[in-house]
């Protein structure tokens, strides 16, 4: 469902305030709009899509027809209701006790509409033969007129009980006289005129599929369209008492049909489509532009583009007043205060719109659709519903009690529970909030009983035994002056403070160090990849389990700096505070390099320390976001990694000459990484990168060799060689 916004005080507030301030110190679990009441279990309320939850109108079940499905819903002036549906086109006569029976039988698969006469004759159209009856009294049904077409979408009679027929296959609306004498009235150019109303100066308000739209046509027969929904097919209209019309358009409008078609000759009819009702498919077919809407199914489901509710004012403009992604709206009705009540499925949902911007939850009838409405003079109003055929009645008085029962909240670990409060106006009735609370996420015989009620707004502790997983049912009882309404509820929690997490550390490249804060814009030098945790493979699998990576600054070329960083986590989402302390691997005391660390990185001027082998003790604390005494702490220690700030040393560098040509030698070795790399350069030249006698620099001691061209004469030579450190060293020799 499409919620319109309406946010409570404190929905507010908290949506405000950062997650981190709520870390190991008391936190609320809110319950204040829509979409968190409707998660709940509710019974016998209604809910406002401002989040507000009050007493329901009364309803019940008034007469099950066995059927599958009801479509239409018709009223004689004794009170006997009508109704018919499918599958097999039985029409029932319901009495105003409640007592119904089948009235007459017609060789169709279905019945879609239904309309009474000012002699409380009875007009049945049936489908797919497109045949309008006529019941007189306790008369078999006689046909009254055959307007040749393969649907009868709808019925309505005029002032003068002239019968419009609004057709599916050729898009037709015929007007029939009461002596059964009829031609069609309007040609739409749509496939199918797919609901129709009267208004009060007897224009035909027609709404069309599979072009989506809305026409007026006038007594004289001559046609206008109000408005184009951008949906493919208008499942309903209906006319307010100040003139203002209603309409409800369903499914994603093909492209092909994004304006109104030209004038055309008649349309053939379409071919058949097969109807799955609970499974099974009946025999016969639908419109194909009406079928994904009015398919009729045993389980929710969506509709392709959702559905849309608009009012088009009397003076022609539109507004939408309602939409969904999910419920699809078949029926609009008023109540008896003149309000929009809308029909949906396939959740069984009634619908009030109570503003252009507000609408109520009215009531959750248990089926699947909610078909068609038919008012009654003292304010009830009757549903018929689909999957399965039912007729319901909807009482103009509230429901004196009703409950909402949470959705069950994890609080993520162990967890404290403190305060229950909550926003309401009582309107002289009560609300009481009971809790109970358990380890698992269902509620189960091993879940705690429900607590003694919590009856004021102020609220109360909870008496519900600690755990992870907690509920709330709010019971809401109404008085005279009306209704209770619940805006939002309050749990206060405070979960086991668990120890930090440290999962890795991992030493940076030596001679670079990690900006301070103030820096931050300087050009980078060296970009590090997300620090993830070692890859973890399962003993069944050997599947890698994928974990998050910790991002960390560039760093910043600075000779001697050598650095680290880590991940680290908290189960309850506190801040943290690093201590960075070094130790050489032949020793035995900690010293500390940087206490209080905000970030999960630091880096240190390595000169100061001798070269060697050393590991890093990082201390994580959640001090910072605990009470002093409540702070816990975890430490984890690094792997083994090298500060190395001295060059290699070169020896017995000789320089000969043998004919045109000079032979130089060398010995580079290094106390603790190997030799990475050796240049040359002949009399300042550029320097040349030089192999060891080897082929590989790969240890920590090489010899090298090499000859070059030189004339007679004096020449310089200079080498150097460098470590896995970037430490270099250099010589030179001269040669006469």
């Amino acid at each position: 469902m499409i919620e319109f916004f309406g946010f409570s005080r404190r929905a507010l507030l908290f949506c405000a305030l950062p997650a981190a301030l709520f870390a190991s110190q008391t936190r609320t679990w809110s319950e204040g709009d829509y979409a968190g009441f409707q998660k709940g279990v509710i019974k016998n309320l209604s809910l406002r899509s401002d989040g507000v939850v009050s007493l329901a109108p009364r309803w019940k079940e008034f007469y099950d027809s066995s059927a599958m499905y009801l479509w239409s819903l018709a009223r004689d002036s004794k009170g006997n209701l009508y109704t018919g549906g499918g599958t097999g086109a039985k029409l029932y006569r319901i009495g105003a006790d409640g007592k119904g029976k089948v009235a007459a039988e017609f060789d169709a698969l279905e019945i879609h509409a239904i309309a009474v006469d000012s002699k409380d004759r009875v007009y049945v159209g049936t489908a797919p033969d497109g045949k309008v009856y006529r019941i007189s009294g306790n008369a078999k049904p006689e046909v009254f007129y055959d307007p040749k077409a393969t649907y009868i979408w709808a019925l309505v009679f005029d002032r003068q009980d002239n019968l419009f027929i609004a057709t599916g296959g050729q898009g037709d609306i015929h007007r029939v006289t009461p002596d059964g004498k009829g031609k069609v009235f309007f040609h739409c150019e749509e496939t199918h005129v797919r609901s129709m109303a009267l208004d009060a100066g007897g224009n035909v308000i027609v709404g069309t599929a599979p072009g989506g739209l809305v026409l007026r046509v006038s007594p004289a027969g001559e046609g206008f369209v109000l408005y184009q929904m951008p949906k493919q097919e208008v499942t309903a209209v209906a006319v307010g008492q100040d003139g203002s019309l209603y309409a409800a358009g369903v499914g994603t409008r093909p492209a092909s049909v994004s304006a109104p078609p030209p004038p055309a000759a008649p349309a053939p009819a379409p071919g058949p489509i097969t109807v799955t009702i609970n499974g099974a498919a009946p025999q016969g077919a639908r419109p194909a532009g009406a079928a994904p809407p009015v398919a009729l199914s045993s389980t929710p489901v969506g509709v392709n583009g959702g559905s849309d509710v608009y009012r088009i004012e009397p003076n022609g403009g539109p507004r939408r007043i309602w939409t969904s992604t999910q419920d699809v709206i078949y029926a609009i009705a008023f109540d008896g205060s003149g309000r929009v009540v809308l029909g949906a499925g396939n959740r069984g949902n009634v619908y009030r719109i109570e503003s252009p911007t507000t609408y109520t939850s009215l009531l959750n009838i248990p089926v699947t659709q909610v078909t068609a409405f038919q008012s009654a003079p003292d304010g009830r109003l009757y549903v018929a519903t689909g999957n399965v055929g039912k007729v319901y009645e909807i009482d103009s008085a509230r429901e004196t009690q009703g409950t909402i029962e949470s959705e069950v909240f994890d609080s993520g670990m162990y967890t404290q529970w403190g305060r229950l409060s909550f926003e309401a106006h009582l309107n002289g009735g009560q609300i009481a909030i009971a809790t109970r609370s358990g380890n698992v996420d269902q509620p189960q015989q091993n879940w705690s009983a429900w607590s003694a009620p919590i009856t004021t707004t102020t609220g109360g502790r909870i008496a519900s035994p600690a755990a992870r997983f907690v509920q709330w049912r709010a019971t809401v009882t109404g008085a005279a002056a009306g209704s209770p309404e619940l805006e939002s509820v309050d749990v206060a929690y405070l979960p086991k403070n668990v120890e930090p997490r440290i999962e890795r550390i991992e030493a940076t490249p030596a001679n670079y160090k990690f900006p301070a804060p103030s820096t931050l814009t300087v050009t980078p030098t060296l970009s590090l990849p997300p620090l993830a945790r070692q890859s973890a493979r399962s003993e069944t699998n050997n599947a890698v389990a994928e974990t998050p990576a910790t991002n960390t600054p560039t760093m910043l070329f600075a000779k001697g700096f050598i650095g680290a960083r880590w991940m680290a986590s908290d189960p309850n989402g506190d801040s943290l505070a690093y201590t960075v302390e070094i130790r050489g691997v032949n020793e035995t005391a900690w010293k500390l390099l940087k206490d209080k660390v905000g970030d999960k990185y630091y880096s240190w001027d390595s000169t100061a320390f001798p070269d060697g082998e050393y590991r890093v003790r990082i201390t994580a604390s959640d001090a910072p976001t605990n009470p002093p005494g409540e702070a816990l702490t975890s430490r984890l220690e690094s792997d083994p990694f090298l500060i190395d700030n001295t060059p290699p040393k070169i020896t017995g560098l000789t320089a000969t000459r043998n004919g045109g040509e000079l032979e130089i030698r060398w010995h580079a070795a290094d106390a603790l990484n190997n030799i990475s790399k050796a240049e040359y350069s002949l009399d300042g030249g550029d320097w040349t990168v030089v192999a060891p006698t080897g082929g590989l620099s790969d240890s920590l001691e090489l010899d090298y060799d090499l000859r070059v061209d030189a004339a007679p004469g004096e020449h310089t030579i200079a080498v150097r060689a460098e470590d896995a450190y970037d430490n270099q060293a250099t010589d030179k020799v001269v040669v006469r």
